[in-house]
């Protein structure tokens, strides 16, 4: 099953793996800062542990690497080769494991449940491969979904629960138990955007399990189940404090970088967001349906899980292998977290719905509501799970009576469902390829080029590619992207618009900057177009000439 969900991911992100050193999926910004991300935990890791936060942008701020989601948890993928082809290297690595991981998670969740094989891999190509993944293909953190849906199967697997047949205590199984505790535990170490939703949920799962328990007479529990869960839980529950503890200083010391409601609405998608297919998808990029335009941000609000999910998911409200009561229970659930998803777009601005959630602890760090897509999309694809195992059971005996053979209607039935969504996750991807760093940002000039430094031109959309550049050897740059601006990069960003001056180089000083790299060939355009050829007379200052880049020397 894992080999045949690696060589699917490998075919529906291609061409991926193609060029993974030299190309990255999506763009060069956000790809960009996630080859970055990869690389420093990677790097943190190996060299100085102790360090492992402060990462080398943003400089002269502390803690960077806390400044966005991690990724922390693949950096095993990023320990291939040195600078910038590993880190891009990392990126597709990564972007291929990830839909792999999905997909096996999505199986082994549903068959858990009870769902049969067939009815368990739509699940896991629906979990892996839904359009709206598409559009968030450059967020690496987001579409990370496979530890939730292993960590699920798992804990299920351990207390013998499935939805088709209840709880089994005797089929559990302690090793299952802490396996799961440690996925989620890594789930936590990849990102909160999705990782602190996860954590509720568990919280959740947990409260529930306990409560019916003492509601059906607290029937006695092997000892070995609650220690596992209790040290599991622990565990779990550590590492999420010790990644959060960072966050939490963050915010401290920016606190402008918390989640305002006008941001929050900023970015809430209307309810039709999930009818819109994303530009990157190979079937709804032309839009035939004219639904892309009908949403304020399509880059965020693409949130198609798949119109054959959505079909398979109706019919499971109505014919499934799944009780009654648990068809309601996941119907419902579906509608609770599109509501949820659209923010404050719906039923009173969200006062209602998604800002109570805003009061919960570490909520107020998520800007983009459209993500909890991630739990409508499994949601359905568990609907769509017991869906499929029944139309195949009560076709199979149609198809045995007709041809006399065990392979019967059910499992064309299911064999086309899956066809089709497989068919909806196909993508027409944009993979560029990623630019060789200038001459004056490698090793080879260290001597002349002394961090800290600042590279300019300076902005949100060129900085990542800085960020990438400068994991050859990690100098440490004012240049970075994160979900907010601190507060000494907005001032260098302004005060250095005219950069060579006095009242430029003295703040420069000032930070501790001893190297500006200005790049002839991208600043035409941008406020620094003149700084190449500018006198520096007076100034203190020296210039230099490496390659297509002017170095001046501050120190």
């Amino acid at each position: 099953m894992a080999t045949l969900a690696l060589a699917l991911a490998v075919v529906m992100t291609w061409p991926a793996l193609r060029d993974p050193t030299d190309t990255l999926p999506h763009d060069l910004i956000d790809s960009a800062l996630m080859g970055w991300s990869l690389r420093w935990g990677a790097y943190a890791l190996w060299h100085d542990p102790g360090r492992l936060f402060d990462g080398n942008a943003f400089y002269p701020e502390s803690l960077s690497y806390a400044f966005s989601d991690t990724l922390l948890g693949y950096w095993p993928l990023a320990l291939f080769g040195r600078g910038v082809a590993a880190a891009t290297l990392a990126v597709n690595l990564t972007y291929v494991l990830i839909s792999a991981l999905a997909s096996v998670g999505g199986y082994a969740l549903a068959r858990q449940l009870g769902a049969s094989p067939l009815g368990a891999a739509v699940a896991g190509l629906a979990t892996a491969y839904a359009p709206w993944r598409l559009s968030q293909a450059a967020h690496l953190h987001v579409i990370s979904t496979g530890g939730i849906l292993l960590a699920l199967a798992m804990l299920a697997r351990g207390h013998g629960f499935s939805i088709r047949y209840g709880l089994r205590p005797e089929r559990g199984h302690v090793g299952w138990i802490v396996a799961g505790w440690l996925v989620a535990a890594w789930q936590i170490t990849i990102g909160f955007g999705i990782g602190l939703v996860f954590a509720y949920v568990l919280a959740g799962l947990c409260l529930v399990a306990v409560g019916l328990w003492w509601r059906r007479g607290r029937r006695p529990v092997r000892r070995a189940v609650w220690v596992a869960d209790l040290v599991g839980g622990a565990w779990f529950a550590t590492v999420g404090l010790l990644m959060a503890v960072p966050y939490l200083r963050v915010v401290a010391a920016h606190p402008y970088a918390r989640r305002g409601i006008a941001e929050i609405g900023y970015y809430s998608p209307p309810l039709r967001a999930f009818l819109v297919g994303p530009e990157e998808s190979w079937l709804w990029h032309d839009d035939p349906l004219g639904l892309r335009d009908s949403v304020p941000l399509p880059t965020e609000m693409s949130l198609l899980p798949g119109y054959t999910l959505l079909a398979l998911a109706a019919v499971g409200l109505v014919v499934s292998v799944w009780p009654r009561r648990w068809r309601i229970g996941l119907g419902l659930g579906v509608l609770a977290s599109m509501v949820l998803a659209t923010g404050t777009r719906t039923f009173s601005g969200g006062r209602y719905t998604y800002l109570l959630l805003y009061h919960l602890p570490g909520w107020d760090g998520i800007r983009t509501p459209g993500r909890l897509v991630v739990w409508t999309t499994i949601l359905l694809a568990v609907l769509a799970a017991g869906a499929v195992t029944a139309i195949g059971h009560r076709l199979s005996g149609v198809g045995r009576r007709i041809t006399g053979r065990r392979l019967g209607l059910g499992h064309l039935v299911g064999g086309l469902a899956a066809v089709l969504v497989v068919v909806e996750g196909l993508s027409v991807m944009p993979h560029p390829r990623v630019p060789d760093p200038p001459a004056a940002l490698t090793t080879v000039h260290a001597d002349e080029v002394r961090p800290p430094l600042l590279v300019l031109p300076s902005d949100p959309t060129f900085d990542p590619l800085v960020m990438l550049w400068t994991t050859d050897g990690f100098p440490p740059v004012v240049n970075g992207l994160s979900g907010f601006t601190p507060a000494s990069q907005d001032e260098i960003r302004a005060q250095t618009a005219h950069f060579p001056d006095r009242a430029s180089v003295d703040l420069l000083r000032r930070y501790g900057v001893r190297t500006v790299v200005v790049l002839r060939d991208r600043v035409a355009g941008t406020p620094w177009a003149d700084a190449p050829d500018a006198s520096v007379d007076g100034l203190g200052i020296t210039r230099t000439e490496i390659g297509e880049a002017v170095v001046f020397s501050l120190s």
